[in-house]
């Protein structure tokens, strides 16, 4: 096999055609675990590229045998995928709907060069107009895939398919984040999101040569690979520095990772096994320095020849932040004190924080102080995470805290963190803990149904929830099979009598027009959103406002839908004017949950 390096370009400039081979299963990467890890490197690769730093981003491996077929002057090469079909198939998907986005808002030239990343012209086509596109799926996704990656044809025949799902989702996230730049810069932001996506994402390529069987080496990689872990270089370190030989009993006793450790975790191309992230988080806070995922047994070595304890003292301590960390990932084993926190901060997913956490909770520091501590650092996530600020300077930012703390007195910490993280974000919005009027903008105006995946929107919403219930109220459990239901519903249009625009006979197709792109504006917003459980929200779908406020007013218990029906009686309306006054009303329920520097005490 031949490895080497290749960006899309270079794998989709020329007339190409890589087949998915019938053995291979169906496209079945999903949004949270895939595509939003995806789209969330390829921000962060786009807005490095703005900042004046191409930095290649690693995708991962691929194999490909180039043998499968007959070169021929009036076909694209043919290519068999032997591994790495679900990569390809989403870099596809994501080119096509960068280039869509970018030709719908009217940047022609990007929209071009793109085009011949994800299109093989027709003189490549042969008699098939099937080989116009670069990448062709299994049978199963063909269908989905034309409808998908032609912009002409439409995809609401293949709504289930997560070809298409990936193919919306990517086109959505790339508009927004062009929609949401003021217009002089928009041009910048689709050169450098051209650049990130068709030059600074790298994979490496392994070609099949001579006479290598290409199922042999499928199966090699899917079924008896086994690559030697970070943990297992360290492991085996450990063990031999403290002579163990073949003690295996001493061995346990020095390192003893069970099965949970050994569980990968993480989305998409960050999965990695718990114990290897677990050690580059203990190394971050050993060493208050970045300790890049898989370089930790090489830093492991660095720290260990410049430190003074022995090497059972360090494994010994390893082992000491072990059960705290653990205590932080496993429900049932964290403090109760914590424990809202600790499941917020998961569905957040922000693993650049972990080793602040693991030296709070192993510092000695009083209480109260922890406590302010954690309160100040959810509030700054929850508040960019509702403004739609980058975690991208997060890395930098906690390693910053944590060598502040470790520099400060641990009576001290919640203070120490509260004024540093207050300090941030003076000359950008890169680390900016955002203010109350942020806060009530984005309420007011963004689509936080579409911003957020659904774990983090309903975390905003329970947190509201929390906040206005009443502490005379039977439970303070939020139930766990609940959804989130727009009270105006998506699609009002199929049910336009019963939800009229507010506008009268008289008005022009273009105040019309302006009324319903109004409309649109604030369906997804937060002032329209509510919590229902599943049987419920399906009932309402597209109901009137009369039916569906019966429904909430018989059947739910949340403190969320009687605040929405106290405001908007039966003979009202839920329109515009209301969706607006109820995004307030969030708004100052939400700054108490996440209060701002001076709101903790």
């Amino acid at each position: 096999m031949k490895p080497d390096n290749a960006s899309p370009s270079k794998l989709f400039s020329q007339p190409i055609r890589y087949e998915i081979p019938p053995y291979q299963r169906r496209y079945v990467w999903e949004q949270e675990p895939q595509w939003e890890p995806l789209w969330e490197d390829v921000l962060s690769t786009a807005e490095d590229y703005l900042e004046g730093r191409s930095v290649p981003h690693f995708m991962g491996t691929v194999v490909l045998d180039h043998r499968s077929g007959e070169n021929s002057v009036t076909q694209a090469r043919p290519c068999t995928v032997v591994d790495g079909q679900q990569r390809l198939t989403t870099i596809q998907l994501l080119l096509d709907a960068v280039q869509e986005a970018v030709e719908q808002r009217g940047f022609s030239d990007a929209a071009g060069r793109l085009s011949r990343l994800v299109l093989n012209e027709e003189l490549f086509w042969g008699n098939d107009p099937d080989r116009r596109f670069k990448i062709w799926p299994t049978a199963y996704d063909q269908d989905a895939f034309r409808h998908a990656m032609e912009n002409e044809l439409p995809s609401e025949s293949h709504k289930n398919s997560s070809i298409v799902q990936a193919h919306d989702f990517f086109k959505d996230q790339v508009g927004m984040w062009l929609d949401t730049s003021p217009e002089e810069q928009r041009q910048k932001r689709v050169k450098a999101l051209e650049e990130a996506v068709s030059g600074l994402l790298e994979f490496v390529v392994i070609e099949v040569q001579g006479d290598e069987d290409a199922n042999v080496i499928f199966e090699t990689l899917n079924a008896r690979g086994t690559p030697l872990l970070q943990s297992d270089l360290i492991r085996n370190l450990v063990v031999h520095k403290a002579d163990i030989g073949n003690d295996e009993e001493a061995a346990l006793r020095l390192w003893n990772f069970g099965d949970w450790w050994q569980e990968e975790v993480g989305r998409g191309f960050q999965a990695r096994p718990r114990i290897d992230i677990f050690l580059n988080n203990w190394l971050t806070v050993r060493t208050s320095a970045e300790v890049k995922a898989y370089g930790e047994f090489p830093a492991f070595g660095n720290y260990v020849d410049r430190e003074e304890p022995s090497i059972e003292h360090i494994a010994h301590d390893i082992a000491q932040l072990a059960v705290v960390y653990e205590s932080m990932e496993v429900p049932g084993k964290r403090n109760p004190d914590y424990e809202t926190f600790l499941r917020r901060r998961t569905v957040i997913q922000v693993g650049t924080l972990t080793p602040v956490l693991l030296w709070l909770f192993t510092s000695g520091a009083p209480n109260h102080q922890i406590a302010k501590s954690v309160k100040a650092l959810e509030s700054f996530l929850v508040r960019r995470m509702i403004c739609g600020l980058q975690a991208r300077s997060y890395g930098q930012l906690f390693i910053g805290l944590l060598q502040l703390l470790q520099a400060t007195d641990p009576a001290q910490c919640g203070n120490a963190t509260i004024d540093y993280l207050k300090g941030q974000g003076q000359d950008s919005n890169a680390s900016l803990w955002p203010k109350d009027p942020l806060i009530a903008d984005s309420f007011a105006r963004l689509p936080l149904y579409r911003m957020l995946n659904r774990g983090r929107l309903r975390l905003v919403l329970e947190g509201i929830e929390d906040e206005i219930r009443s502490g005379w109220a039977e439970t303070r459990a939020i139930p766990e099979r609940i959804t989130i239901e727009h009270v105006l519903p998506q699609g009002w249009r199929e049910n336009r009598d019963s939800w009229p625009l507010p506008l009268s006979e008289s008005f022009s197709p273009e105040e019309v027009e302006l009324a319903t792109g109004r409309r649109n504006s604030l369906i997804h917003s937060i002032g329209n959103l509510t919590l229902a459980r599943p049987e419920l929200n399906s009932s309402m779908s597209n109901e009137s406002w009369q039916n569906k406020r019966a429904k909430l007013d018989e059947y739910s218990v949340l403190s969320l839908n009687k605040e929405l029906l106290a405001h908007v009686s039966a003979k009202g309306s839920w329109n515009e004017t209301a969706i607006a006054a109820r995004a307030r009303r969030l708004c100052q329920a939400a700054i108490k949950v996440w209060p701002h520097a001076d709101g903790i005490q």
